[in-house]
């Protein structure tokens, strides 16, 4: 549970259902068409998460020898490496799937094990320079901004915490997904996750917010190097898919999702 005083705590649980189970066979990603590859022309350890804007493309890796995390900086027209910042903090130095906030970027760095610790570290979009951080009990693998709230999901999201922006505790929900969420995004008044099923397959996932109710789910199949393309970094913005599933040397995938079927 996260250090928090004088608020009220709820658990909630909800018996979704999940689509996702039954994960056909996909190359790519269903119902979606593979609009670009683009290499990512720098050092990149294991890859964590991803988002973007209209200039940059920032992505999370932890480089697990060293036991240190990084957020580094792309160019979005090129690929080309264009500065990193080290958010190591103690024992901490896994970061997580992240999100662009207006002018802040908000990453998660744990301790790499579930049960454990971490920080919701609330960087400066345009320096880089640490603005706030916020204390959690558990184990944070990716964080989702509402506007209001932080919605934080733990080792494989088994678990979400939503944050006051202060970092109290409001609530917590049980994920009855057997989807394990790496990259989650606040996108549309809907929560959206990414992640993987099998070693080999995947689901991209929107939930109505806050209800968490199941309003679609798109299957993921592998990268020719074999890696789920929803196993890692995820970014939506409207009905364009971005995905880093490969550690470094990693390329980020660009598709283009049709209608909803209903």
């Amino acid at each position: 549970m996260l250090r928090a005083t004088g608020c009220l705590i709820l658990s909630l649980v909800f018996a979704v259902p999940v689509f996702a189970q039954s994960t056909p066979s996909v190359q790519g990603v269903e119902n979606a068409r593979l609009m670009e590859t683009l290499p990512l022309d720098g050092t990149l350890f294991h890859v964590q998460g991803v988002d973007l804007d209209a200039e940059h493309i920032w992505v999370t890796s932890v480089d697990i020898t060293q036991k240190k995390g990084y957020l580094h900086q792309f160019s979005r027209k090129t690929g080309r490496f264009e500065r990193q910042v080290e958010v190591t903090d103690g024992p901490r130095f896994h970061p997580g799937g992240f999100s662009i906030a207006g002018d802040s970027i908000w990453v998660p760095v744990a301790e790499y094990k579930p049960h454990s610790t971490a920080i919701l570290v609330e960087l400066d979009k345009r320096t880089l320079a640490v603005k706030r951080k916020l204390s959690v009990a558990d184990h944070i693998g990716c964080v989702a901004v509402t506007g209001d709230s932080l919605i934080a999901g733990n080792w494989g999201s088994r678990q979400l915490y939503v944050l006051a922006m202060d970092g109290r505790q409001l609530r917590v929900i049980d994920v009855a997904s057997n989807n394990q969420y790496q990259d989650i995004k606040f996108v549309d008044g809907k929560l959206v996750g990414g992640g993987n099923l099998t070693k080999t397959t995947g689901a991209v996932d929107w939930y109505a917010w806050p209800s968490m109710q199941l309003l679609r789910s798109v299957a993921t199949g592998t990268t020719d190097r074999g890696k789920p393309y929803s196993g890692e970094g995820m970014a939506l913005k409207g009905n364009d898919l971005y995905l880093v599933p490969e550690d470094g040397p990693s390329r980020i995938f660009h598709f283009v999702l049709g209608p909803t079927s209903n």
